[in-house]
């Protein structure tokens, strides 16, 4: 019959939850093969050598670079090691460039020996949030044009800002305004008007089509792109491609002075947030060059690297 330790490892390796036991100084003393597989799934720098880890300093290190996340989970995992709360937990986003995903981390004191240990598990709540998040995108959902409305906007650039800051990634913000929409307004009618605005958004969504991207009704005829991990450079080349999809619709537009047809000005702004940054200044430096690709004749993006 194999040893005690032998089988109760073998039976925390077929676990699916992420765990790991921590010392009351935060340093790691267990992992299980699902903590370790994640790990090496998802570009860990560890591979090996776990026990050399301490947990608390890992999320301080996050901490600092602006993870509100592993501020409040540093915090949560402090306050059971103190006695503050005698257990603690905590939903978090961790998305892939492919998949939208949710973890839910608990923290759960035990005792060995006299010695005081605590368990730390991640477990995957993606089924769930999907659900919860379908129910919420309702009143996300502006219902002329069927894109996300100003207030998930957002709430989704709070979020990417969050993650580009803890993965030192790229966002990128495009501004779009339809040129001369109330020129087309006047001259066809609110209800063409209506038509031209919902076949823009039609557009607008083959151009946001990863978890990291969002394509929203920003205002009247102003519309916005978020497109998290992405350059400049891959920004500019999907705007000029999204300027060329709204010339393509051909739209009516006879008043209008830039060409008898619909066309649009895009202001793109990219930068690389981090704690000392605020979202909004990337929401002005978009803005500021859609200004400028309007003053300077409309039809074209007009962009900054900050």
């Amino acid at each position: 019959m194999m040893g005690s330790d032998k089988l109760l490892k073998s039976i925390l390796d077929t676990i699916t939850q992420h765990i790991c036991a921590i010392d009351k100084n935060g340093n790691i003393i267990y992992v299980n093969r699902s903590w370790i597989t994640f790990g090496e799934n998802n570009s860990s720098s560890i591979h090996k050598g776990w026990d050399k880890i301490n947990y608390l300093q890992e999320c301080d290190k996050s901490a600092l670079k602006g993870d509100k996340d592993a501020i409040m989970a540093a915090k949560g995992i402090r306050d059971v090691i103190n006695k503050v709360k005698n257990f603690y937990y905590l939903e978090y986003p961790c998305h892939s460039p492919n998949e939208k995903r949710w973890f839910m981390m608990r923290v759960t004191p035990f005792k060995l020996e006299e010695k005081e240990y605590y368990v730390i598990s991640h477990e995957i709540i993606t089924e769930r949030k999907l659900a919860e998040e379908k129910v919420l995108n309702l009143s996300r959902i502006d219902g002329l044009t069927d894109i996300a409305n100003r207030r998930y906007f957002d709430d989704f650039l709070e979020n990417e800002w969050r993650r580009c800051v803890r993965l030192k990634m790229p966002l990128s913000l495009a501004i779009i305004d339809l040129d001369h929409f109330k020129l087309l307004n006047d001259t066809y009618g609110h209800q063409a008007g209506d038509e031209c605005l919902k076949k823009v958004g039609s557009v607008l969504k083959t151009f946001a089509k990863r978890p990291a991207d969002l394509c929203a009704r920003y205002g009247g005829e102003e519309f916005a792109v978020i497109l998290g991990d992405t350059t400049l450079k891959n920004s500019l080349t999907l705007m000029n491609s999204l300027l060329d999809a709204i010339r393509q619709l051909k739209i009516p537009n006879k008043d209008s002075s830039v060409m008898p047809t619909l066309t649009a000005s895009i202001g793109l702004a990219t930068l690389y947030p981090h704690a000392c940054k605020e979202k909004e200044e990337l929401i002005a430096a978009a803005d500021k060059m859609l200004y400028k690709a309007k003053e300077n004749g409309r039809n074209h993006v007009a962009y900054e690297n900050k």
